[in-house]
């Protein structure tokens, strides 16, 4: 009566409970569901429904189990024509009334989808560690090229602390977005307006709508900080009636298309010839397009800052038509 209780109860269960004798031959299997044990019949033993690669490790656990009397629990890949199913398995003996060992009881719960989870987060684990890592070495450079250009060591702390909440922001972009990147326009947005007195009035924006790679994303957000940054100091961002211009246009070449971004500066302070050379342009000329793989030219006009950024297509995918602000 006992024990057709508890076989009850395992049947509202994902467990499977069966039965092997000292010869590994199943005497009975309970609630087999859809498992690697749904085909099992009495007399049958595992050679009967486990393949070549996985059979020989099956029987070394249940002997041993047998030999020694020990419990024993393991993990178990079970490969079939539909898929791998992964499960977990605990091996005991079972025992007559005298204590004698007479064969094998085991429980096998599936576990593929908790499988699934492990190696996703495993995944995401590396690729966190590898960005981290990416996110490390711009730090570096950034810290280098400031403390290269700087005078003092408030003219540093000013420009680098500036540089990194730069890259802060586009990295909150990239997260939010499970680490596909960022829109181009959002980007614009977040590193460009708070740098214009008059807000949307001085930026006059038109750019297709692409999703820029988490590695443009961060380096293109911080070419828009320095020239941002460069606007609001000396350039047109700097006196009423100034202006930034950002466009973009596709460089055909053979087999693709690349991004060409444009920021181009008007009705600004005309630009002196003893300019102060230290403005951005490591940045600009040499980390940006390195590390998108592209090509950057810095020019300054007698009203403002010309830069243009070619972005190679393998660090965007395109999404809609124009987008305007």
């Amino acid at each position: 009566m006992l024990a057709a209780k508890v076989m009850k109860a395992v049947e509202n269960t994902d467990m499977s409970v069966f039965r092997q004798d000292h010869d590994l031959r199943y005497s009975w299997v309970c609630n087999p569901g859809r498992s690697w044990l749904s085909g099992i019949k009495e007399g049958m033993s595992d050679a009967d429904i486990l393949q070549a690669s996985a059979l020989q490790h099956a029987v070394d656990i249940r002997r041993k189990v047998l030999e020694t009397g020990a419990p024993v629990h393991f993990e178990f890949l079970h490969e079939s024509a539909r898929a791998g199913r992964w499960y977990d398995i605990h091996l005991d003996v079972d025992r007559t009334e005298d204590g004698s060992i007479s064969g094998i009881l085991g429980t096998s719960v599936e576990i593929t989808e908790r499988k699934r989870r492990e190696d996703t987060l495993k995944t995401l684990l590396r690729e966190l560690s590898h960005r981290s890592k990416n996110l490390l070495a711009i730090i570096q450079s950034l810290a280098s090229q400031t403390a290269r250009h700087s005078l003092t060591v408030p003219e540093f702390l000013v420009r680098f602390r500036g540089r990194i909440q730069s890259l802060s922001y586009s990295q909150d972009i990239v997260t939010d977005t499970n680490w596909r990147g960022a829109q181009l326009d959002e980007l614009i947005n977040l590193q460009v307006e708070r740098y214009a007195p008059d807000g949307n009035q001085q930026i006059k924006t038109e750019v297709v709508s692409v999703y820029l790679s988490p590695t443009a994303s961060l380096h293109v957000g911080l070419a828009l900080h320095e020239l941002a940054v460069n606007a609001a100091s000396y350039g047109s961002l700097s006196v009423p009636g100034g202006e930034v211009e950002i466009t973009t246009e596709f460089d055909t070449l053979e087999d693709h298309d690349d991004l060409v971004l444009l920021w181009k500066e008007r009705n600004g302070p005309r630009v002196r010839q003893n300019r102060d050379p230290r403005f951005g342009t490591a940045t600009l000329e040499r980390i940006v397009p390195n590390a998108v793989g592209g090509s950057a030219k810095l020019t300054h006009e007698p009203d403002g800052v010309l830069y243009r950024l070619v972005i190679p297509d393998a660090q965007f995918e395109l999404t809609h038509e124009v987008s305007t602000v």
